[in-house]
């Protein structure tokens, strides 16, 4: 599978881990991580983005503890019309970008967002396009959260550095401390949770 198939797989993403699914949910734990560190790392009016936005409930769990410049990039067109019925205030007032991270990444200026945040989205993330994390430390200003699953002791693929979701949209493992200390940025927080690694980034 190809990076354009990963794509493909995620925008065109129905019933279970849809954007439908994922407002049913509505925040949870992964959210309260992501604003914990937000507060203690930058202030209110920092400009955040969130990669694989999805319908919106980690932003508007940002939203709703005082975070109001908020962008999301979504590959999946119905997210934002769940959005819509789901989170209105924040479909209304945020800023977002109907595309793949990919096409979209490289058309932000340097320092373009205080704070970048990804809750299981960039372990999707194709290895053909692993050059998105070099382009993620140049926009960010201050602050990199990425909540992802970095396992594979069990992978069922017998590929310890992919696994499958539901046996078509693959996960690829990554260690993301070497991935973003080796382009330049300082960990400044780390947590092992039951299946996601919180880890923040700072530059140096």
């Amino acid at each position: 599978m190809d990076s354009n198939e990963v794509r493909r797989q995620w925008a065109e993403r129905s019933g279970e881990y849809s954007p439908e699914y994922y407002a049913y949910y509505g925040p949870d734990e992964r959210s309260e991580s992501v604003l914990d560190l937000l507060d203690r790392f930058v202030d209110r009016d920092a400009r955040v983005l969130e990669l694989g936005c999805s319908s919106g409930r980690h932003l508007s769990h940002l939203r709703d503890h005082g975070f109001e410049d908020l962008a999301g990039i979504e590959v999946n067109g119905d997210a934002f019309d769940v959005m819509e019925d789901a989170y209105p205030d924040l479909a209304a007032d945020g800023t977002f970008y109907v595309d793949a991270i990919e096409d979209v990444v490289r058309d932000f200026d340097d320092g373009a967002f205080d704070a970048v945040f990804s809750v299981e989205t960039l372990q999707h993330i194709h290895p053909d396009a692993e050059w998105v994390f070099g382009e993620l430390a140049r926009v960010t200003d201050d602050l990199v959260v990425a909540v992802e699953n970095e396992g594979g002791d069990d992978s069922e693929s017998g590929d310890p550095e992919v696994n499958y979701v539901r046996e078509d949209v693959p996960l690829y493992y990554r260690d993301w401390n070497r991935v973003f200390t080796d382009l330049g940025l300082v960990e400044v927080d780390a947590e092992s949770g039951d299946r996601d690694t919180v880890r923040a980034f700072r530059p140096a």
